[in-house]
């Protein structure tokens, strides 16, 4: 089973990559972009018998610092 784990950072915190990138495409002349949040994307290849407590530990203990993240699952 394919999973796509998509880790945010929660509203509020600072995101200094997020910045960096709105700063940038105003340089380059790209107008209208009012704010930029930087995330990840991670894709997983697991067996297809794991269970979403398995995959939420793996979230929680890894893949996500749920203190200033969150994450959302999506099984392609």
């Amino acid at each position: 089973m394919k999973l796509k784990v998509f880790v945010t950072l929660k509203p509020g915190v600072l995101d200094p990559q997020g910045r960096a990138i709105h700063h940038a495409l105003g340089s380059l002349g790209f107008e209208g972009v009012q704010d930029v949040r930087q995330g990840k994307l991670i894709e997983l290849e697991v067996a297809d018998d794991t269970d979403d407590a398995t995959i939420d530990g793996m979230c929680r203990k890894l893949l996500a610092n749920t203190v200033i993240e969150n994450y959302r699952v999506e099984k392609a």
